[in-house]
């Protein structure tokens, strides 16, 4: 348990590390951008030798008029994102940095910067955007009302990259598909299965629907159905028994006492058992190893009866 505990918190600082490095870049970024932004000021709004030229030619005047914008307005969403980042560190310095928490704030940026880009254009074409807003206002309002369901996936996935109950690479369940979060975007969730499938799940659906997080339990069930012919001697006992010597290595990780052997269906010609058992979680790959040594003994169970 130490162990695991120490790699745990090494995966944990990690992160943070990678974070950190991550926002160092960012800011320096931050003080180039600052810089640009300044000679751009001193050089359009001053009186300066380059005032004649740029009102002479409108167009250029506009391209600069609408890059200071840009700049600034990146700038904001920059100065707001190091802020807010640089708090969230702080307050987490002891505890686990959620991924989604990172990954909801770089949507949120790319949103705002996509909004000031459209901005910028129309400053570049020497269009008022508040006059330009209010001219297409019944176009504005047909434009929501078509990308309605689009809107409702971006607020949804933003309210789930900011709450706790839903983390990149927790796993869970939700209608009939279960796999491990692996992105959250502001349209959908992608999941993936432990066969290695990729599901794509609407955020709305995500939302709406009942939701399993099988890892914010600190055990979930692991499930082996298996489908047995009558003709073979079943004794459920020395199955059960020979199964649970499997387990007996991971004892550390599987709760071996709470091994269940039952049937679940009688057919015709045959009836299907269920082996489960709750194993800690947050560990995928001692999971696969777990279901790799439990499968293969079903096989060999099941050969050595066809061999009787």
């Amino acid at each position: 348990m130490l162990k695991l505990g120490l790699i745990f918190q090494k995966g944990m600082n990690q992160l943070k590390s990678i974070i950190k490095n991550q926002e160092n870049k960012r800011r320096r970024n931050f003080l180039l951008k600052l810089i640009l932004l300044l000679i751009l000021i001193v050089g359009f709004e001053s009186n300066s030798l380059l005032t004649p030229f740029f009102e002479r030619y409108v167009l250029l005047a506009n391209m600069v008029r609408a890059l200071i914008f840009l700049i600034s307005g990146n700038l904001i969403i920059s100065l707001a994102r190091i802020i807010t980042l640089q708090f969230y560190l702080k307050r987490t310095e002891e505890s686990k940095v959620q991924p989604n928490f990172v990954i909801g704030i770089d949507r949120l940026s790319s949103l705002l910067n996509v909004m000031v880009i459209l901005v910028t254009l129309m400053l570049l074409f020497g269009v008022e955007p508040l006059k330009f807003l209010t001219s297409i206002t019944i176009v504005a309002a047909a434009i929501a009302l078509l990308t309605k369901d689009y809107i409702t996936n971006i607020v949804n996935g933003l309210i789930m990259m900011f709450s706790d109950q839903l983390e990149i690479g927790d796993k869970i369940l939700i209608g009939k598909n279960i796999g491990f979060i692996r992105d959250i975007t502001l349209i959908n969730m992608v999941l993936k299965s432990e066969t290695g499938e990729i599901i794509i799940v609407p955020n709305t659906l995500a939302l709406t629907s009942e939701v399993v997080n099988y890892s914010k339990n600190n055990a979930h069930q692991v499930i082996f159905d298996s489908e047995i012919p009558f003709f073979s001697k079943v004794q459920l006992n020395d199955l059960e028994q020979k199964l649970n010597k499997v387990l007996a290595p991971f004892s550390d990780l599987v709760f071996v006492e709470g091994t269940q052997l039952n049937v679940i269906e009688r057919k015709t010609e045959s009836m299907i058992i269920r082996y489960q058992f709750p194993i800690k979680s947050g560990l995928k790959a001692t999971e696969i190893s777990v279901k790799k040594a439990i499968n293969q003994e079903l096989i060999n169970w099941s050969y050595e009866n066809r061999k009787a």
